[in-house]
């Protein structure tokens, strides 16, 4: 029998938007609070919104079950099996030695750990963005980081900083093309609109990045090469999301900034004297001279096959063929079609569809596996090498995994409940700052469901429809929605594993939360500011009709 959410059970708005919420607290505050280990503290908050679901908002118990075990299930595929495989593919870098030639190669482009920051944290990983999204990012740059001397802390915070400006655009516009489907808004409009708001960003977050590292005097003893490094970065962010479209914005505007801030750094050394107080950035061996170019070329090697295969697994032409030959998609029982959203949420009822596609060969997780087998036979490891190697791999992040797929579940329930609603309602009623909380609506959105993809899907609707009766340009909004959650990625909780589990520092997601949580908060809110201007200020792009 179908159910349909119900989005004030309480009868008082306030009251039923606290329970809404109390899941995400319960999850956050036993992380960053009662320190509680991230397995503990995922199912605690999955127990919560369970209970919220069923006991406040009438959930039959049958389908919150159904949505954490689907959420459960899209945690492990394809968000844990991207895991699993780049640290099997660290693992096995490592293992052979290859790991202290290809920092030793970083170390000698510059010493500098700031500048390295810049190269590996925000240039490489908008690249895995591009191509990959979804944590890759987050796990490969955590993982060189870590590689280059950096402290747990720092490697996992810090990736997670980085990781912000391209999330909109990711995953070849992923994000983007699920927010036009949902709000039947064009895809262009929506891709420039966005081009026209994180560009600042772009140019902002490498200056916060490098600050939150080295402070203040730190950063401005390298302001031109994080201007190198972002400015470049921002343009072509810019030009291609206006004059092309989201798909390809990541991939071009990151190589332009990896090659634009490597040929600067040629001719251009810093001269602050600025010392870590460490060995971070530092080479293996001090004064050891530049390893041979087949050892640096066999060193890279790993990384550039993973590179080539991550973004030609990410093609839409090759993605669809392996979706049509392979993918599996089972409707989930006692939740497929049986969950009904309503108005104010969305134009008019509809049920929520619940269809686990089993997509295990266009899964960018197993291009990871491929491109880590491939480097594996190109290193010279042997099969029985490589089953041990990912034996030990799986040994290594099976409590992450259990974290991932208990913090999916937690989202899914929320989603399925309505929990999501309510609180996205109680943004959308505050009249004329709504351009700023609706942006904080999208950072939210992120928070609670770990993907800029997914919050687009929960509230790209009720942008569109709130800016519409508030006469804001709803194109703004469904766009702010985006580039405000992807502040939201630096807290939100499978993140956090990742990093954890990439800078092999499992157990400390509160430390990392604890870390990141104001820089994303700050960031969110001037996300909101821009878009406030945007909305009144800039009204060729804010107001209907203009």
């Amino acid at each position: 029998m179908s159910w349909t959410q119900t989005y004030d059970p309480l009868g008082h708005g306030w009251l039923s938007t606290v329970c809404a919420a109390l899941p995400i607290v319960a999850l956050l505050g036993s992380l960053a609070f009662l320190r509680l280990r991230a397995h503990t503290a995922a199912l605690i908050g999955l127990g919560t919104s369970v209970l919220m679901a069923t006991a406040v908002f009438g959930m039959p118990l049958s389908k919150a079950v159904a949505s954490a075990a689907y959420g459960a299930a899209f945690g492990l595929l394809p968000i844990g099996w991207i895991v699993l495989n780049v640290i099997f593919l660290y693992q096995l870098t490592a293992e052979r030695g290859l790991f202290a030639t290809l920092r030793q190669s970083i170390t000698h482009v510059t010493t500098d750990a700031r500048l390295q920051l810049l190269l590996v944290a925000f240039a490489f990983g908008a690249f895995f963005e591009g191509a990959a999204g979804f944590g890759t990012p987050v796990a490969v740059t955590g993982a060189l980081l870590i590689g280059l001397g950096f402290a747990p802390l720092a490697a996992s915070g810090l990736s997670l900083i980085a990781n912000t400006a391209p999330v909109a655009f990711g995953a070849l516009g992923t994000p983007l093309i699920a927010l036009s489907a949902v709000s039947g808004l064009d895809l262009h409009a929506l891709s420039g609109m966005v081009g026209r708001q994180l560009p600042f960003f772009s140019v902002l977050v490498p200056f916060w990045l490098v600050a939150a590292f080295a402070g203040w005097r730190g950063m401005l003893g390298i302001w031109p090469a994080i201007l190198m490094a972002g400015v470049p970065f921002a343009t072509l962010q810019f030009l291609v999301s206006n004059l092309h479209g989201p798909w390809l914005v990541d991939v071009v505007a990151s190589i332009t900034s990896m090659a634009a801030l490597v040929l600067f750094l040629r001719v251009w050394h810093p001269r602050d004297g600025w010392d870590p107080g460490g060995r971070i950035g530092t080479r293996m061996d001090e004064g050891a001279a530049m390893p041979l170019r087949t050892e640096v070329i066999r060193a890279w090697i790993p990384w550039i096959i993973l590179s080539v295969v991550v973004f030609v697994w990410g093609l839409p032409y090759i993605k669809g063929a392996l979706d049509a030959w392979t993918t599996v998609r089972v409707p989930v029982p006692a939740l497929h079609n049986l969950v009904l959203r309503v108005p104010p949420v969305v134009p008019a009822p509809a049920p929520e569809t619940a269809v686990f596609a089993l997509s295990w060969a266009s899964a960018t997780g197993t291009g990871i596996f491929v491109a880590a087998i491939l480097a594996g036979l190109g290193m010279g490891c042997s099969p029985a090498d490589l089953a041990r190697t990912y034996w030990r791999t799986v040994r290594l992040v099976r409590m992450s995994l259990l974290t991932i797929a208990a913090m999916l579940a937690l989202g899914f329930t929320t989603r399925y409940a309505g929990l999501d609603a309510t609180l996205g309602l109680a943004f959308a009623d505050t009249g004329v700052l709504y351009p700023f909380f609706g942006t904080m609506l999208g950072w939210l959105g992120v928070a609670l469901t770990g993907s800029d993809t997914s919050s687009n899907v929960l509230f790209g609707s009720l942008q569109r429809i709130t800016a519409e009766q508030l006469g804001i340009n709803p194109v703004l909004m469904a766009a702010a929605n985006s580039s405000g959650g992807v502040m939201g990625k630096m807290i939100d909780a499978q993140s956090i594993v990742v990093a954890s589990t990439a800078t092999r520092w499992y157990g400390h997601e509160g430390d990392i939360l604890r870390y990141v949580f104001w820089h994303s908060l700050a960031l969110a809110a001037l996300v909101g500011c821009v878009v406030m201007l945007e909305a009144y200020v800039w009204p060729f792009s804010g107001l209907v009709g203009w």
